[in-house]
C-alpha cells in the first residue's frame, strides 16, 4: 500500500488485515503495516463497530491493547443458502472488468471459498449451468494495468483532493497534463469514465480511464459543490458524454428491427409509436447529439433520422465519406496493397 490511499481502500485492507490475525493487532501494528497515522486507525476502527463488524479489543500483557474480529473467526457468517452461494460464483465473470482494482483480489478470494466449501460434484454442476450464461468479450475494457489510476482518482473523489491527470483525447496526438476536481467514476459498456469538474474550462467534464495515462493526488483540497450529481449531469446522454442544449430527435426504424429497438431502454425520454407499415417511430429529448450518429448508423439502412434537420445533414456527410470508401472510383491503392500481400502470404 502506498501512503496516501483513499480512505475506502485503506479500510479494505484494515479489515483484511484484521480477518487474516489470528491473535490481534495493536493500532501501531496496523499505523505502521498501512503507513497512516494511530489516529485514522482507531477512527477507522470506530467505523467498523458503527457499522456492526464484530471487532473486538482485548488487553494483553503490559495492558497491550489489540483487535480482532470477535469470536476468532476470520470472516462474518454470512449465511449464504446454496441458491445464493451458486448465484454469486455464476456472477463472478461480469466482475472481469474490476480486474487490477483493489476489489479484485477479494473477490477472487471468495469465489476460491466458495469452490473449495461447494466441491469438485457442485463445480462440475455449476459448470453445465455456467454453458446458459455467456457474455462476449467485444469492446470490453481491461483495467489490470490501470490499478494505480483507479487508486488515484479514488483518493481525489473520497479526500476531495485535486487530482493532475495526464490525459491524450481520441483526437490528440499527444497527451496534456492538467488538474481535474474528479466527483465519480461511471461504468458505461463495461468502460470506466470519470465525472469532474475542470478548472481551466470552468465546467463539468467526462474522461474516459483507459486514456489517462497518469493521475497524481494533489495536496491541494478542493471544494465539491453540492448540487452536482452523476444521474442528472448525464440525464440528457444517450450514454456519457454531456452536453448542455436541448435537442429534440426523431428517428425512424425499418420494421426490420422495430422489434429490436422496443425491446431495450435507449433513453428516458424516449417515446415509441408503431407505424403501420410496421415501422417505430422514436422521439428522444436530448442535450445534444454526439452519440446519436453512431448509434443509427449501426442500424444502417433501417435507421432514419427524421427531425432535427442538423443531424440528417452530418449523417448525410458521413454516410457520404463511407460510400466513397467503398466506391470503385475511390482511392484503391492501399486495397490493392493489401490484396498483394495476402496473395503473397498464401
Amino acid at each position: 500500500m502506498t501512503t496516501g490511499s483513499s480512505q475506502l481502500v485503506r479500510q479494505w485492507l484494515l479489515l483484511k488485515k484484521l480477518c487474516a490475525s489470528h491473535s490481534g493487532k495493536t493500532v501501531a501494528e496496523l499505523s505502521s503495516e498501512l503507513e497512516v497515522n494511530a489516529k485514522t486507525i482507531r477512527r477507522d476502527l470506530t467505523v467498523f463497530h458503527d457499522a456492526g463488524f464484530p471487532i473486538e479489543e482485548s488487553t494483553g500483557p503490559s495492558g497491550r491493547k489489540s483487535y480482532h474480529i470477535a469470536n476468532g473467526s476470520q470472516r462474518p457468517d454470512l449465511s449464504f443458502t446454496y441458491d445464493e452461494a451458486l448465484a454469486l460464483y455464476l456472477g463472478r465473470q461480469y466482475l472481469e472488468p474490476l480486474a487490477g482494482t483493489f476489489l479484485w483480489e477479494a473477490a477472487q478470494n471468495a469465489f476460491r471459498k466458495i469452490e473449495a466449501t461447494l466441491g469438485p460434484k457442485a463445480l462440475k454442476y455449476l459448470d453445465r449451468v455456467a454453458e446458459a450464461f455467456h457474455q462476449t468479450n467485444f469492446g470490453v475494457s481491461d483495467y489490470a494495468t490501470h490499478a494505480e489510476t483507479i487508486d488515484s482518482l479514488l483518493v481525489g473523489i473520497e479526500d476531495r483532493k485535486v487530482v493532475f491527470i495526464t490525459y491524450r483525447s481520441q483526437r490528440s496526438t499527444e497527451p496534456v497534463t492538467y488538474d481535474v476536481h474528479p466527483y465519480s467514476l461511471t461504468r458505461h459498456r463495461d468502460t470506466l469514465y470519470l465525472l469532474g469538474f475542470k478548472p481551466e474550462d470552468n465546467a463539468f467534464r467526462t474522461w474516459k480511464v483507459n486514456r489517462i495515462e497518469s493521475a497524481q493526488v494533489d495536496s491541494m483540497p478542493f471544494t465539491r459543490r453540492p448540487d452536482f450529481n452523476a444521474e442528472q449531469f448525464l440525464a440528457g446522454s444517450l450514454g456519457i458524454y454531456h452536453d448542455t442544449g436541448v435537442v429534440n430527435v426523431t428517428i425512424r426504424f425499418s420494421s426490420e428491427v422495430a422489434r429490436y429497438v422496443e425491446e431495450s431502454n435507449w433513453h428516458s425520454s424516449q417515446q415509441c409509436e408503431r407505424q403501420a407499415d410496421g415501422s417505430l417511430l422514436v422521439r428522444l429529448d436530448l442535450s445534444g447529439t454526439t452519440e446519436v450518429n453512431s448509434w443509427v448508423l449501426s442500424f444502417g439502412r433501417h435507421a432514419e433520422v427524421l427531425v432535427p434537420d442538423a443531424l440528417r445533414s452530418e449523417l448525410q456527410d458521413e454516410m457520404a465519406a463511407a460510400l466513397k470508401l467503398y466506391s470503385n472510383d475511390g482511392p484503391v491503392t492501399q486495397r490493392k496493397r493489401v490484396k498483394a500481400r495476402f496473395r503473397k502470404a498464401r
